[in-house]
């Protein structure tokens, strides 16, 4: 756990010399299987999401949406889609997509690389992801660079150490490993570093092909087992507007013919690849995400994939994406009704645009997060670490913005209000009028384990903080992520199956690798 505790030989010494009686045990907290505690807001009327959705369906059978893989435009051609090969327009009835939405699962089984850490994508349920995908890692210590397989190794161990992550993401891109064996360097990471449930990169499918044989060598999964459950997820983004493109179409066939789980994800931003309003943005988005849905349900109905959404503006004076706004905001909760209008989990994304971790990024990331939290977002992406509009992971906003998460954490708890909780007998009467509750019964049982203990957050007075160092967030996270990486343990592993996975790797290496399909 995450959580700051006494160490136990320390507390023996202590009661060894001073005959004190024993401390109460320290506080523990399930961050693993969260349901979310908040209810949903709403920005339009059922009335006008029921119009967005109609208009999304006239739009993929109308307009159609450019489609540029031939054997996914086969794929719809075959389930009843009109397709002009010429154009490589697709053009997708709303019985179809009726159809898709009818097969597409209602509840996805996660199955992690540890047993013990399974979660369930459902309306309802909570996941948080750190932030994914961006060509710089930046810190304190050593600055803003181009991202590592160093900083890749790091960040998984981090994302590891929070139990409130309960999917590993791809933080950065580690562009010092070659495109044609990056897949083996990031899955090798993952298998080794973490225990929680896996990231795959779709980028052709000799790698996912390679990927799924890492994974099913490492956890002794048969074919058959591997393609009977999700053992591991994928992040599909359309082109917007209207582009569904080579790598994207084939990591949604390849992951749905393994059964694997594939998080459909179109990134819209007002203004530029989307229209300028929250309705007209959201509604392409949604058109996109049906007909991304679409096709894997046609390639294998019943096939894990999650609705997403990533929908934020941009700056009119820069045109640089913006993050965390109010348009954001309205378009998360707009899409969260869509999501809970066709019935299907689904993922939606904080972040930042600032440039540092300061209090810019912390506002924004807080503003975006509440709305996912308020749209009742199944799985929040980039929920940790996000600088920049995604160009940059910083390894301290990474550290603070788990804070936060930790507290979303503990709300998801709830909160009891029996006699021991109210204390009538063991801290109200035990105190006279004027009194403090510092020495009762209550106070005495629980004041290790009643409160949240934070691991970056100072509540100390300006007088004990100045004599510390007078150190502001960051640079306290900073001791943090160290601290971690020089201590931290890593999960249990077959060092077997490890060994397997290696070879594996060596061999296909020394093969050639396998460069991704464009």
């Amino acid at each position: 756990m995450d959580i700051e505790t006494t160490g136990p030989d320390r507390s023996r010494s202590r009661r060894r010399r001073s005959g004190a009686p024993p401390a109460p045990p320290a506080r523990e907290a399930d961050y693993r299987s969260l349901r979310n505690p908040f209810p949903v807001m709403e920005v339009f009327s059922a009335d006008e999401i029921a119009a967005m959705h109609l208009s999304a369906l006239s739009l993929l059978e109308d307009l159609g949406v450019k489609v540029l893989l031939p054997e996914a435009r086969r794929i719809f051609r075959d389930g009843g889609a009109r397709v002009d090969d010429d154009s490589e327009m697709v053009f997708i009835s709303r019985d179809m997509v009726d159809a898709a939405l009818a097969a597409a699962p209602r509840t996805i089984p996660c199955r992690a690389l540890d047993r013990a850490r399974d979660f369930t994508l459902e309306l309802g349920s909570l996941t948080f992801q750190p932030g994914a995908g961006a060509p710089h890692a930046t810190d304190l210590k050593r600055g803003r660079r181009p991202a590592t397989g160093s900083d890749f190794r790091e960040l998984t161990r981090l994302t590891q150490h929070f139990d409130v992550f309960q999917m590993v993401s791809p933080l950065v891109e580690p562009q010092d490993i070659p495109t044609h064996i990056r897949h083996y360097f990031t899955v090798e990471a993952q298998l080794s570093l973490t225990d929680k449930f896996p990231f795959f990169f779709s980028r052709g499918t000799p790698q996912i092909l390679d990927s799924f044989e890492m994974l099913a060598l490492f956890s002794g999964l048969s074919d058959d087992a591997l393609r009977a459950e999700s053992h591991c997820y994928t992040i599909i983004n359309t082109n917007s507007p209207r582009t569904l493109d080579i790598p994207m179409a084939q990591g949604l066939i390849d992951f749905a013919r393994y059964g694997q789980l594939a998080i459909v994800t179109p990134f819209t931003l007002m203004g530029a690849m989307a229209p300028i309003t929250v309705a007209g943005a959201v509604t392409l988005s949604h058109a996109e995400a049906l007909a991304a849905i679409t096709l894997s349900q046609l390639t294998r109905p019943g096939a894990p994939v999650c609705y997403g959404t990533f929908t934020s503006n941009v700056d009119m004076k820069s045109g640089a994406p913006a993050m965390g706004t109010p348009s954001h905001f309205h378009a998360s909760l707009a899409a969260g009704q869509l999501a809970r209008h066709i019935g299907l989990p689904w993922r939606c994304a904080a972040g930042s645009s600032s440039n540092l971790n300061d209090v810019q990024a912390a506002n924004e990331n807080q503003f975006a997060l509440w709305g996912c939290l308020m749209a009742g977002a199944t799985v929040i992406i980039h929920s940790a670490g996000w600088l920049e509009g995604g160009l940059s992971v910083s390894y301290e906003k990474l550290i603070t913005d788990a804070e936060v998460l930790n507290m979303v954490a503990e709300l998801c708890a709830g909160a009891k209000a029996g006699p021991d909780e109210i204390g009538i007998e063991t801290a109200i009467a035990e105190v006279a009028p004027g009194g403090h509750f510092f020495a009762t019964t209550q106070t005495m049982a629980r004041y290790a384990t009643e409160f949240y203990q934070p691991i970056v957050h100072d509540y100390a007075n300006f007088g004990t903080w100045a004599e510390r160092g007078a150190e502001d967030a960051s640079t306290r996270a900073t001791g943090v992520w160290q601290e971690i990486l020089a201590s931290g343990p890593h999960p249990r592993v077959d060092a077997d199956r490890l060994a397997e996975v290696q070879a594996y790797i060596a061999r296909r290496t020394a093969e050639g690798g396998a460069p991704p399909e464009s």
